[in-house]
Order: C-alpha cells, then structure tokens, then sequence
C-alpha cells in the first residue's frame, strides 16, 4: 500500500509520556496539529493519545522509543517514514539528569544521558530538517537555565544543557532566511517527574521549594515557539540569574551554583 504524506500540521514530541512533553502535546492539539508521541512508556502515551483524540479530534500515532540507545533517534525517524509522516514541528524534549558528585555517579547513566539529552537532538534535528525545510516548520529544544553556568554535583547534565542551547542558538542563525525556527526553551527547576529521576529531592536547588508546573512551563514555551523566539527563559528571576552569568566571572558562578545545588542533610 503507497503511503502518502500526511496534508495536516504534524508536530512529534519526545518525551511526551509526562511533565512538560505531556503538557506540551495538549498544546499542540488544542492547536489542530497531528501529533506523534515518542518516548518509552507506551502505556502512559496511549492514555494521553485517547485523552487528546477525544477532546481535540486530531489524529495521536504512539510509538515506543528508546533514545539513550545509539540506533533509537534513526529508528524513530525510520518508522514516521515508513507511516508517511511529514513533520511541521520537532519538540526534542526527553532528557534527564543525575544528581550527585561525578566520582560517585555512575557512568553507564552518564553516558545514556549524554545520548538522549544531546546526540538524539542532533540526530532527530538531522533527519527531519527536509520535512521542517519543506513546511517551513518549528523545532523546540527543551534545554534549561543549566545550560548558562558549570553545575557542580550534576557536572554531566549542565554540560548537556549548555550544548542544546549552543546547537539551538547556532542552528537558529543558519536556517533564519528558510522560513524554519528553532526555539531553545530554557526552564528553571520545574514540578515534574524530572526530580525523582535524578534524585534531586535533598539538594538545596529544589527543597522546600514551591516550583513551576510543567503546565505552566509547556504554555509559555509553546508561545515562544510559535513567536520563532531563540531562547526562553520562563520566569523573570530565571531570566536575571541567566544574565548575571554573562558579567559574573565563571569560577565564581561555579562557586554559586555549587552552593545552590549542595545536598542537605
């Protein structure tokens, strides 16, 4: 049976089983766009596909996808291919951190977080860059107010996040005269299953702190997407702490960070 390409917006959104991918997919529905799901917990995905088919009558394609394995981003694109999907928007949102100091932390977790927060984005980016060229789509990268400053006791993820928002920023600026966005969302610590994943929950940056929701977070990003704006910064002390550490000297932001991220007891 020939495939044929799909003639409505079409949006794919990684990690969209929860927090602000989840948050982001109503968005996008509430919009009129096609989406596709892709993350690892199909089931979760499958829940949310039911709840957007039947509250904004847009067509919701799941599919499993591990992107901390090496083949896992060229996979996906190879199955929307084999559907017939032409992307109108690419949401590279799944990632996630580890807190804790490097010598304790265990490499194979590094190493699969380096994969999924930053070679997926290339490689995804890579391949649907002709489907956004010709729709003259959008791409959101989920990258963070770590990406301004070195981050002690979660060394490895602030260095993932400083290369989505170089990568947004650089690939912004190429593709500025084709009609194609790239929007670099950069949230503060944000109320979502991010922190129980990286076992944030002792350090000083999120403890006893009331924090954003990824409800909140997905509105404002979607709105910067949809304005082609570069970077985003949610919140206005966000903003001001990313600014500062354009005039502060880097081994003193360290020094900063460090306090601010330190465990408690």
């Amino acid at each position: 049976m020939t495939m044929h390409p799909t003639p409505h917006k079409t949006a794919l959104i990684t990690g969209a089983s929860s927090g602000i991918g989840q948050a982001l997919a109503h968005h996008f529905a509430q919009d009129g766009y096609q989406l596709v799901l892709a993350a690892r917990s199909v089931a979760k995905m499958q829940a949310l596909a039911h709840d957007l088919q039947k509250q904004f009558k847009v067509q919701v394609t799941v599919i499993g996808a591990d992107l901390e394995t090496d083949a896992g981003a060229m996979q996906l694109h190879a199955d929307m291919q084999a559907r017939g999907i032409v992307l109108s928007a690419l949401v590279n949102n799944a990632g996630y951190g580890a807190f804790g100091e490097f010598k304790d932390t265990a490499l194979p977790s590094e190493l699969a977080m380096m994969q999924l927060n930053m070679n997926a984005v290339v490689v995804l980016s890579k391949l649907f860059l002709p489907d956004l060229l010709a729709t003259r789509g959008k791409i959101l990268n989920t990258a963070s107010t770590a990406a301004f400053q070195p981050g002690p006791y979660m060394a490895v993820y602030y260095a993932t996040k400083a290369f989505v928002l170089s990568f947004s920023e650089a690939l912004a600026s190429e593709l500025e005269d084709t009609g194609v966005t790239v929007t670099a969302l950069c949230p503060g610590p944000t109320a979502s299953g991010f922190q129980d994943k990286a076992q944030l929950g002792n350090s000083a940056l999120i403890k006893g702190k009331k924090l954003p929701t990824s409800q909140e977070v997905a509105a404002l990003g979607y709105r910067a997407m949809q304005r082609g704006q570069r970077v985003y910064i949610p919140g206005f002390m966000n903003w001001a702490m990313a600014q500062s550490m354009r005039f502060t000297p880097r081994n003193l932001a360290t020094k900063v960070v460090k306090i601010l991220t330190r465990p408690l007891a």
